[in-house]
């Protein structure tokens, strides 16, 4: 009887930690199956957010100064980075002096004034311009009459009639006059000064045509002889000098293109080419100057700007966007595009419902104009956020490869692209509806 009755407990026992053990495994089971939908719908949950819509009005898109565009294809890669500056040939820059002192009477230019060669930019007085003019007139005068007398007594030489001595006295009276009067026509041309009358007055003249940057002189002033009096720049000729170092300067060649962007303005890029390599050091730096027409030049460009460039040396074209069209969020990186689709199909509604509008009010026709008018300005704009990778950046330009498929004319946000984000985050504060 005790035997049966130890075998029962036995089997109770063992039951009891059977029962245990299944219970335990199903509430593992359960417990790995649950996490396992958590990781699943947190995986699903990034997923979706990557890709995130932003709706803006036509005031908030005016606003925000959003440019839309697509992707520039750009060697970012097989390029030398230089640094130097704008420079200008010594023919396209003058200092403007005069041969002879004198009082400054007018001036009739100012600084930064364009100015056309030849064209008089002041005016001078002095007693010795009138004695340079009356000596002029004077020789002029004498001579026409020692040309007269010379011709005569030439004659009269081959007759015999007059003795070969007093033809030649009269042979060198002329032709000293003669080189007296072409050296006195000379410094009147050079000074500028008149021909015809004795007016004392000199005019100072521009001697290429450009801007002036400096003006050295007043009213009353005395002009010093090769003391610069102005100073012209003709800017149309300049071009870039960059430094480039020993280690790259087997790759540099003439005929390359050089894309730059000035340090301190905008991030407009302008193009070059190479036209000469110096041939030997400059100073103790190292690096030799390439000099680089400049091919495109939209800017108001003046000496001695700084420069960032790249010179290319090879030809492999990646697509970029400009840096302003990338923004970064929870460690990545993103895009912005434009839903044209979300914006027809709005419009598209906002018109059929504006049509009804228009029959039921009298005098009104669809196609007048102004309802089209009124879609326009009352048009929502959808932007969708895009995940992309990026590559090199160079001149304000990145390389971006997109993480999905995207529409070949899709229009891209170059500008304003952080508008939109800090709008994205401002809604996700209050409740952004994620698609």
């Amino acid at each position: 009887m005790k035997k049966i009755k130890l075998n029962i407990s036995l089997y109770i026992l063992t039951a009891a930690f059977l029962f245990a053990g299944c219970d335990k495994k199903t509430n593992d089971s359960k417990e790995a199956n649950n996490k396992a939908q958590a990781e699943e719908a947190h995986n699903h949950e990034e997923e979706g957010s990557a890709n995130k819509e932003v709706e803006l009005n036509e005031a908030q898109f005016k606003a925000s100064s959003i440019e839309l565009g697509t992707y520039s294809m750009k060697n970012l890669s097989e390029v030398i980075n230089a640094n130097g500056y704008t420079k200008l040939p010594p023919q396209n820059q003058a200092d403007v002096s005069v041969h002879m002192t004198g009082i400054v009477t007018s001036i009739k230019i100012v600084e930064g004034q364009e100015v056309k060669k030849g064209q008089v930019l002041a005016t001078l007085e002095s007693p010795e311009f009138a004695q340079l003019q009356e000596a002029y007139l004077t020789s002029k005068n004498n001579l026409e009459f020692l040309e007269l007398e010379y011709d005569r007594q030439k004659i009269l030489s081959e007759e015999n009639v007059n003795s070969k001595k007093v033809f030649q006295r009269t042979k060198s009276d002329y032709e000293i006059e003669k080189a007296r009067f072409n050296s006195l026509d000379k410094q009147l041309s050079m000074l500028h000064l008149s021909k015809t009358s004795v007016n004392s007055v000199m005019a100072i003249t521009a001697p290429i045509s450009g801007h002036v940057t400096e003006i050295n002189i007043t009213l009353g002033a005395n002009a010093e002889v090769g003391k610069p009096l102005l100073t012209i720049v003709d800017n149309s000729k300049l071009h870039v000098d960059l430094l480039i170092y020993e280690k790259d300067l087997y790759k540099v060649k003439p005929g390359q293109t050089v894309r730059f962007i000035l340090t301190n303005q905008d991030n407009t890029e302008i193009t070059g080419k190479i036209f000469n390599i110096s041939k030997s050091f400059e100073n103790d730096t190292k690096s030799v100057a390439v000099h680089a027409d400049i091919v495109n030049s939209g800017q108001s460009l003046i000496p001695g700007m700084y420069v960032n460039a790249l010179i290319d040396v090879g030809k492999r074209e990646v697509q970029s966007l400009p840096n302003d069209a990338i923004v970064r969020a929870d460690g990545r990186e993103y895009i912005f595009i434009l839903e044209e689709e979300h914006e027809h199909d709005k419009k598209e509604s906002h018109s059929h419902d504006h049509d009804h509008d228009h029959d039921a009010t009298e005098g009104h026709s669809h196609d007048d104009g102004h309802a089209h008018e009124h879609d326009e300005e009352e048009g929502m704009y959808h932007f969708q956020r895009i995940e992309v990778k990026t590559g090199t950046s160079q001149l304000g330009y990145t390389q971006v490869a997109v993480l999905q498929k995207i529409d070949d004319d899709a229009k891209i946000v170059l500008k304003g692209a952080y508008y939109i984000q800090s709008h994205l985050i401002k809604n996700e504060g209050g409740g952004e509806h994620h698609h």
